[in-house]
């Protein structure tokens, strides 16, 4: 073989008889074959075999069965955002005259998604509030209602719905439910009723920011029927991303916890301080959504949110004085991130959507990361210090009136 042929045609190199990795190889290669046509085509081949990476690919189906029984369910497709899992699990089970209802405790690409996009294709929305569970019920029982996209805990404000009676209104009703669970993480809310999980892989399941992927996670029936939208879509993880993420997931358990219990000792700090309005996370005794999370979850997450007392600008200082914490519009990484709420996640709300959600002019939201708590809140404290003025005793304060 001339060596400009052997560039092309490398050698094979095959492990021994009982001679394995322990860790699962990355299959980059973009194609697969068998010895003839026969081998490929037979019903084995079909079903469990490879042939094109944008249909299936050995190291993604790894990462597909891995994160599908975390979730407790027996299969799942990999795409590559998160966005493009919530947009493969909703415009598939959508047709022109149906109706999908959202809500505006939410993502903003959701909601934008929904309210700007879908229209196009004919679809039509309702948009409540996810703790109305009157007006939940009266929408789910119009004819043209199909499906319901919601979050727990929502984002930004890391409010927890009812799943238990979300899903069996939708039940009733025949409206498939699809539940955005990137907060709740990969262990959480399995045991509910739940037509497709999506999660954003980025976050959580990655864990250290330098990976992009979405799962869309359901049991084998349905996933079977809404793969061929999958694959025309053209939306495939590669293999190599999908390699980091199963990386990442081997100390996700552990993250998850140490984000968890970090985040509480943040919020109980937070909502001591006197230059802090209210604080929204569901891990504190407090929270309207305390019961329920405790019943839904195992651990809390890494997402919490507080409203300053001041202003925007107020917030913008807080922010900037911040040396610990980046300011990104992400969350479950290795490092703490910041947020402005209504600058980032909130400019399509109306003032009336805005309070019902509880979101101002300075409200913040944190993940926290894997740092020492301790350092966090020192880091905290001297950005409050620095933003707000001291808050005097009220002997102190004096009038000139």
């Amino acid at each position: 073989m001339k060596k400009e042929t052997r560039v092309t045609h490398h050698p094979k190199v095959k492990l021994l008889e009982g001679n394995e990795s322990l860790i699962g190889p990355v299959y980059r290669s973009v194609k697969f074959t068998f010895p003839d046509l026969d081998s490929a085509s037979t019903k084995q081949a079909q079903t469990d075999g490879f042939g094109y990476t944008r249909d299936s690919n050995p190291t993604t189906r790894q990462l597909e069965l891995l994160v599908s029984e975390l979730q407790g369910r027996d299969d799942a497709i990999c795409v590559s955002t998160g966005m493009a899992a919530i947009w493969l699990a909703t415009l598939s089970n959508l047709s022109v005259g149906d109706r999908v209802v959202f809500f505006v405790e939410s993502y903003k690409p959701s909601r934008s998604m929904i309210k700007d996009r879908l229209p196009q294709f004919g679809i039509n929305f309702s948009m409540l509030s996810v703790h109305d569970l009157d007006a939940i019920s009266e929408v789910f029982g119009r004819d043209d209602t199909k499906l319901v996209l919601f979050e727990s805990p929502t984002n930004p404000m890391v409010q927890i719905p009812d799943l238990g009676a979300i899903v069996e209104l939708a039940k009733k009703h025949n409206v498939k439910t699809v539940l955005d669970n990137t907060f709740g993480g990969l262990h959480n809310h399995g045991n509910y009723e739940i037509d497709f999980f999506v999660h954003s892989l980025t976050k959580y399941a990655s864990g250290h920011g330098d990976v992009m992927g979405g799962i869309v996670i359901g049991d084998r029936k349905q996933i079977k029927k809404i793969k061929p939208w999958a694959v025309n879509m053209g939306a495939t993880l590669d293999p190599g991303a999908a390699y980091l993420i199963l990386r990442g997931l081997r100390t996700y358990y552990l993250r998850f916890q140490r984000h968890s219990e970090t985040a509480l000792v943040v919020a109980r700090f937070l909502q001591e301080h006197a230059c802090i309005e209210r604080v929204y996370y569901p891990g504190l005794e407090n929270d309207p959504g305390h019961e329920l999370a405790v019943q839904q979850m195992d651990a809390f997450g890494a997402v919490l949110s507080f409203n300053l007392k001041g202003d925007s600008q107020v917030a913008k200082n807080f922010i900037d004085a911040l040396e610990l914490f980046s300011t990104v519009a992400s969350i479950g990484s290795t490092e703490s991130l910041v947020a402005p709420v209504k600058l980032y996640f909130a400019s399509d709300l109306s003032d009336k959507e805005l309070s019902q959600v509880g979101i101002t002019n300075s409200t913040i939201r944190l993940s926290v990361g894997l740092e020492d708590a301790g350092d966090l809140i020192s880091d905290i404290e001297q950005a409050l210090d620095q933003a707000l003025p001291p808050i005097a005793p009220a002997h102190e304060i004096h009038s000139f009136d």
